[in-house]
């Protein structure tokens, strides 16, 4: 008879065993091993845990223990030794055995599990799926795709996977913090992203902020299953966007950057801009790139020429005599507000095409 609620069939025949173990004294045959570890897994399988079946094997063998022939049978205390040896071993054994089988399962188990979630997050973020059926598939994981969400994506100097340590600690803080409901965490590509529902700013904050000095984008709020893919495909466009521009901030907002989809939708206008604008500077003493770069740091120092000299290294002077060529190669004077907005322009949309180092 089991005990603690395990059935009698995942004992049958062990009682026996022992028995036959303690008239002849050896040890577990390799098919008696696999036999238990295929029990220990059918009990796995059927939701039982291996402390409850480890119970039921040690309390059989407590059971038959005085009952055992061997035992019975003992005519000196070595004789009684002997067989206890024996028997334990076999339990020792019997009892492995199950457990391997129990892990089996398990393993088994958490595979299936990996499987089918990487098989959602990539059903999710690239919109391969009916959106009914995606929200079904959803809720298995914690998340409901009725509302609004936001993506985040965060990259670094090495890939992400699932095992990977940064993974690990945001998944356990996060979860310690706001609970895993609503929250879905993945590593996709190398990158790490967090959806999360567009309410819940504190989840998306935690995130960047427990990322880490890597970089992350966030994508624009959206509702339902296609909604996770546009906000997922706008955070990748703002990292690309971000390396192409060399912009120097840790945190990218989707958002801020949306003018540059919009100068780009035009890409032969634009190409058209670059060249009629910055064209000439290709004719400066060590090509245009040095100029181009002066114009990307005056702008971003707000157009204050010394802060603009410390970012480039320069002299103040220097910086002046570049600006200088600048204007009098394209005909657009850095200094004046409306010809400057042409100038920025034309070189955002130059780091954009990545002019001058491909022609255009």
């Amino acid at each position: 008879m089991a005990a603690r609620g395990i059935p009698p069939e995942y004992v049958d025949g062990y009682e026996e065993l022992l028995a036959d173990i303690s008239r002849s004294g050896r040890a577990l045959r390799r098919d008696e091993r696999e036999a238990r570890r295929e029990l220990g897994e059918r009990a796995a399988d059927s939701g039982y845990g291996l402390r409850e079946l480890v119970d039921a094997y040690l309390g059989a063998t407590r059971r038959s223990w005085s009952t055992l022939p061997g035992v019975a049978d003992a005519r000196s205390a070595a004789d009684l030794r002997h067989v206890g040896e024996s028997v334990l071993a076999a339990v020792e054994a019997g009892v492995a055995a199950l457990a391997e089988g129990h892990e089996r399962s398990h393993r088994l188990a958490v595979r299936k599990e990996e499987a089918a979630r990487r098989e959602f997050v990539d059903d999710l973020l690239y919109g391969r799926s009916d959106p009914g059926r995606l929200a079904e598939r959803a809720e298995r994981f914690g998340l409901r795709l009725a509302g609004r969400h936001v993506v985040a994506v965060a990259t670094g100097p090495e890939a992400y996977d699932d095992a990977h340590p940064l993974v690990h600690r945001v998944e356990r803080d996060l979860a310690g913090r706001f609970g895993d409901h609503d929250v879905l965490l993945a590593t996709k590509g190398g990158r790490f992203v967090c959806i999360a529902p567009a309410a819940e700013q504190a989840v998306l904050d935690a995130f960047v902020k427990l990322a880490g000095e890597v970089r992350v984008a966030l994508g624009r709020p959206h509702g339902g299953p296609g909604g996770v893919v546009r906000s997922y495909e706008e955070a990748l466009s703002a990292l690309d966007l971000g390396e192409r521009l060399g912009l120097e901030a840790r945190v990218l907002n989707s958002a801020d950057l949306l003018v540059f989809p919009v100068l780009m939708r035009d890409r032969a206008a634009m190409a058209d801009l670059v060249r009629a604008v910055l064209g000439p500077l290709e004719e400066a003493r060590g090509g245009a790139l040095p100029l181009l770069q002066t114009l990307g740091a005056y702008a971003a120092a707000g157009y204050v020429g010394a802060e603009a000299a410390r970012r480039l290294d320069l002299s103040v002077r220097a910086l002046s005599y570049r600006l200088e060529r600048i204007a009098a190669l394209t005909g657009f004077d850095p200094d004046d507000a409306l010809q400057r907005y042409t100038l920025e322009t034309a070189a955002l949309g130059a780091r954009l095409l990545d002019w001058p180092q491909r022609p255009l």
